[in-house]
């Protein structure tokens, strides 16, 4: 069962509260929280932003579509990413920003593709953005503390997070999909911890131990939380990155996935292997082999 942890006793320390993070982290790869920062007006408001830009017209979503970039910034359209190579491309569209730092020559901080509608969405973005970073770093340090490390243990490998923010846009499920048709086909996710709202409609499957599929359904204001392999790696398996993916319903779906990823040139290798995996590798590999323009510019 995936446990439902409070935010709020969490990060004031409630012990009950980090063991149960701590199980989660260890045993599950996921967990749901409430009582959070980020409230349901306020997730409500930036999905209501998403929907109205996937609303526009292709044509016009066109105008920033990443696969005229070398980088993930942008709209992606429908089959645009492919996260299972034994499945088809993913059947869903998503919208890309994360943190910019042109002068560092890495694809991971590409600038920013803005389109000119719906008004205000920059903006709108951008503040949830800073505000689910800055949430993102304080459950990072609660969760440091629940697999036996200090708060800080993590604070400074993310003063310039490679932390992309994504909306996703599920459409209802065709007629015509197969056994190999997803809305995001069976994956873990890449980096560290991935904070993710949706709009309440159910889809989100996570792979349990015993390799059945469980569905995990949040509200608006409420979060899934589930951890990469990046962080599985970095913590030497104390905290497991776990399969899911989204098959597709009757209905449409809207996501908004933070992955919160840790500075470029921080070593994820487990402490004192000797090894050095630079965290910016690790994820740009694991994008190259996941968008399709990406893929295609590496053949």
């Amino acid at each position: 069962m995936i446990p439902t942890i409070d935010a709020r006793a969490l990060l004031a320390g409630d012990g009950g509260e980090i063991a149960r993070v701590a199980e989660a982290a260890a045993e599950i790869g996921f967990m749901t929280v409430t009582n959070t920062p980020l409230s349901r007006a306020r997730v409500l408001d930036v999905l209501d932003g998403y929907r109205a830009f996937f609303a526009l017209p292709d044509a016009e979503k066109a105008e920033v579509d990443m696969s005229r970039t070398g980088a993930s910034r942008g709209w992606g359209a429908s089959r645009s990413e492919q996260v299972d190579p034994g499945s088809n491309p993913d059947f869903k569209e998503v919208f890309d920003c994360g943190h910019e730092w042109p002068e560092s020559g890495l694809r991971v901080y590409a600038p920013n593709l803005w389109p000119q509608r719906p008004s205000g969405f920059r903006a709108l973005l951008e503040g949830y953005y800073a505000d689910a970073c800055a949430f993102s770093r304080e459950l990072l340090g609660a969760i440091a503390e629940a697999v036996g490390e200090d708060r800080a243990y993590f604070a400074e490998a993310f003063d310039r997070p490679m932390a992309l923010l994504r909306g996703n846009f599920y459409p209802k499920r065709p007629d015509w999909a197969g056994d190999r048709d997803f809305g995001i086909g069976s994956h873990t996710d890449y980096g560290c911890l991935t904070l993710l709202a949706t709009d309440g409609v159910a889809g989100l499957e996570v792979r349990g131990r015993a390799g059945r599929w469980v569905n995990v359904e949040t509200e608006p204001g409420d979060f899934v939380i589930n951890f990469g392999e990046m962080l599985e790696m970095w913590t030497a398996g104390r905290i497991r990155a776990t399969e899911h993916r989204v098959i597709g319903t009757a209905q449409e779906r809207l996501s908004i996935p933070l992955f919160f990823n840790p500075r470029f040139d921080v070593n994820v290798a487990p402490s004192g292997s000797g090894k050095v995996i630079r965290a910016a590798d690790h994820l740009q590999k694991r994008y190259d082999e996941t968008y399709l323009h990406l893929k295609a510019a590496r053949a």
